[in-house]
């Protein structure tokens, strides 16, 4: 009778063994097509446009251009055209203005610039002082 249970403890250990083991085996292989067939190596096939396709984005891209530069022609003008239709004096005072503003934001790009570099620490200070100095804030 001992030997019986000895027999049966150990069949139920085995059998507890091999689930277990095919449990684990099953967790690291979780598709089983790929375990069989192997990865696949497959690259997308390269899709060439039809050349009148490829002209028509060609002659599309020119065109936008050709807008864009009639565009930036067309703003120029027009920024000439209200300053001539100005008295002298406002003449003037629309360039001192227009300086004006040109050195203020080519001031204030050089601040954000150096306040982003790794340098920025080394100049921070020193535009800092300059600001005081120029605006009086």
């Amino acid at each position: 009778m001992n030997n019986l249970s000895y027999k049966k403890i150990l069949l139920l250990l085995f059998v507890i063994l091999i689930a277990t083991g095919s449990a684990h085996a099953q967790i690291f292989h979780k598709n089983p097509e790929k375990q069989l067939f192997g990865k696949s190596h497959r690259k997308a096939p390269k899709v060439r446009e039809p050349r009148t396709v490829l002209k028509a984005k060609k002659k599309q891209e020119v065109n936008a251009r050709k807008l864009d530069k009639q565009y930036v022609k067309f703003v120029k003008q027009s920024q000439k055209r209200s300053i001539d239709i100005q008295t002298p004096e406002v003449q003037s005072r629309m360039k001192q203005n227009k300086k004006e503003y040109a050195s203020r934001d080519k001031h204030h790009k050089k601040k954000v610039r150096s306040s982003t570099k790794r340098a920025g620490k080394k100049y921070s200070l020193m535009i800092n002082l300059v600001d005081k100095y120029l605006y009086n804030t």
